[in-house]
């Protein structure tokens, strides 16, 4: 096996390699500054699920009233999977984009790996056709809202607008309601919470984020990626919002190295 020194260094000889033959394909972008993403901010704490009401008694009376629907149970946000091996999820936020995610598509064909995408809903609706072939490749698609807004700062009533038209729409598509839900920004409230649950959908973060968003160059992605990744790491990637070159000369380079260290990608159900 090899030592963590050698495992570094092949990781830098792989990634310096496959960076060399993108540059002499023109696929290299210099770095610049600014972005149209946002960093993360830190997960909101434990909801307290309801209790579940009593049973009313028996009564030869008139019937009770029946008490109104409970909402779901809150859970937080999936920020890992549970594995004990080198089983990690590549996840793609903002598309779909008529550019870049037929790119992406043919980049994860190209190495056999399945993905979780999460779609904005006025991308998907422009769209239709990129939908349906993320889904016909076998893809995961999730939902990201519908206009990608701040949820910490609009009503209930929105947050419901935003994830119920996303997730209608993608039903329509690919004949299968989403299961996931991201909040832009990985910017959750317990509102957006309760939303994503009553809709029977499952909230998904990050562990490793290569802010890729912010365009800062196909090595600095790259590096990132291969320095935070391991066991049960849930990758942040983007295929919209914005000119992504980097981000998939960035997946060209960094998805067969981590294919012959032996990693998996798996698309969370």
């Amino acid at each position: 096996m090899l030592s963590h020194h050698q495992l570094v260094t092949r990781r830098l000889l792989l990634a310096v390699a496959g960076l060399g033959l993108l540059s002499m394909s023109g696929c290299e972008f210099p770095a610049v500054d600014g972005g149209d993403g946002a960093a993360p901010s830190a997960a909101p704490g434990t909801p307290t699920p309801p209790s579940a009401p009593a049973s009313p008694a028996t009564s030869t009376g008139p019937a009770p009233t029946p008490l109104p629907p409970q909402p779901r149970s809150l859970s937080n946000p999936l920020f890992s999977l549970a594995a004990d091996d080198r089983l990690v999820a590549l996840t793609l936020d903002d598309g779909p984009d008529p550019v870049h995610t037929p790119l992406v598509l043919d980049i994860l064909h190209k190495y056999g790996i399945r993905a979780t995408f999460f779609l904005i809903g006025e991308n998907a609706a422009r769209q239709p056709a990129l939908v349906r072939e993320i889904a016909r490749q076998g893809h995961h698609i999730a939902n990201h809202t519908w206009t990608h807004p701040d949820l910490r700062s609009v009503t209930e009533t929105q947050i419901r607008d935003e994830l119920r038209r996303t997730s209608d729409l993608l039903g329509e598509a690919t004949g299968r309601t989403p299961t996931w839900f991201r909040a832009p920004g990985g910017d959750w409230s317990d509102v957006s919470l309760q939303v994503c649950a009553d809709l029977g959908m499952r909230p998904m973060g990050w562990s490793v984020d290569p802010q890729d968003w912010s365009r800062p160059g196909t090595s600095l992605i790259t590096t990132r990626v291969l320095a935070a990744i391991g066991p049960g790491s849930i990758v942040l990637n983007h295929d919209g919002g914005g000119d992504r070159s980097q981000t998939i000369a960035a997946l060209e380079t960094y998805l067969p190295v981590l294919l012959d260290e032996g990693y998996r990608f798996t698309a969370p159900q």
